[in-house]
């Protein structure tokens, strides 16, 4: 009931238009969806490259993964963060066994500037040579994210380059005209839609350079991070959401990530399954009135995130299933 009141008061009124017109038409959805989810398959004791090598989920777990997800046509589109050996992999097991899943490829993007005055993470520069590694390892991302497109032409609709890359307060800058440069060469080397994932703030900024080398804008918005609760989330998410629309009138919307931590220490009594369930159920039934796909994050927790010594920590509960893939509460009509 909770999320149905939150949504009732909460549908966007376009300028001259009804107020149940649709933001954009269906032509903007990708995949011809509303329903995604971002995924990432590490388990207990995997986790990507920090420094001592990768983790990765074995074919059968990302087969089970993927069963589950494709289950009923619960989540015909997955956004997916990298061109690495684990997105290879997800893609190879959608090709063979025929799941019918679509890909919102990424291409990770590190660091190419030290962002240490900036970012509260940070306690030292990042090294030049480090710096300079990175610039090698994105470029390196780019092309590999290019010949993915190419021979999983069935799997993948669109590609996101860098995850956060331009928010000022991040571990992991890259420059505005780096970032130009690589959307540039992606567009002009695949057929399919391309774009950067950002927070809402970054698309607002960076609106004039983006907006001529991009096909949508792939938003990110984070109510319960910004002190919310469900009584704010949703006008919240939508004004964080209109911001990007103002800026980039005539860019294609497509939230890239949002969603309610379940668990979290940082959070008190804002979090909670029920809670998760209230403004998940909210912002994917906005998402179907107004044609905008929205990768609801996440399909699983992640406990290689955050701090490893505080298991409670929100950046490991974003999951709608378990890190042993059971159902929370948002699911448990569905599963």
């Amino acid at each position: 009931m909770i999320a149905w009141l939150l949504l009732a008061c909460v549908k966007p009124t376009p300028s001259g238009a009804a107020a149940t017109a649709p933001w954009q038409g269906p032509e903007a959805r990708l995949a011809g969806t509303t329903e995604a989810v971002a995924y990432s398959g590490y388990r207990e004791g995997q986790h990507p490259d920090r420094g001592d090598g990768e983790v990765l989920p074995s074919r059968e777990e990302t087969l089970e993964d993927l069963r589950l997800l494709a289950r009923d046509g619960n989540f015909p589109l997955i956004r997916v963060y990298d061109a690495g050996a684990q997105t290879r992999q997800i893609l190879e097991v959608l090709r063979d066994e025929g799941l019918p899943i679509k890909v919102m490829l990424g291409a990770w993007l590190a660091a190419e500037l030290s962002n240490h005055e900036d970012c509260a993470w940070l306690n030292a520069p990042i090294p030049d040579e480090t710096l300079a590694a990175n610039a090698l390892a994105n470029a390196a991302q780019v092309e590999s994210a290019i010949a993915l497109v190419h021979e999983f032409p069935e799997q993948i609709v669109a590609v996101n380059v860098g995850n956060e890359a331009l928010v000022t307060w991040n571990d992991h800058l890259v420059s505005i005209d780096a970032m130009v440069g690589y959307l540039t060469q992606v567009r002009e080397a695949v057929d399919v839609p391309v774009t950067t994932a950002d927070n809402y703030v970054a698309w607002t900024v960076h609106a004039d350079a983006l907006a001529p080398v991009v096909d949508l804008a792939m938003v990110h918005t984070y109510p319960q991070w910004e002190g919310h609760d469900l009584d704010t989330a949703m006008p919240y998410t939508l004004e964080n959401l209109q911001a990007v629309r103002t800026a980039l009138p005539d860019t294609p919307l497509v939230v890239g990530e949002a969603g309610w931590a379940s668990h979290a220490s940082e959070f008190g009594e804002r979090a909670s399954e029920a809670k998760q369930h209230a403004y998940v159920d909210a912002l994917t039934g906005w998402a179907r009135d107004a044609n905008v796909t929205t990768f609801v994050f996440e399909a699983f927790d992640e406990p290689w995130k955050g701090d490893p010594g505080n298991p409670d920590g929100a950046e490991k509960h974003w999951g709608l299933f378990t890190v042993d893939r059971k159902p929370k509460a948002i699911l448990a009509e569905r599963y």
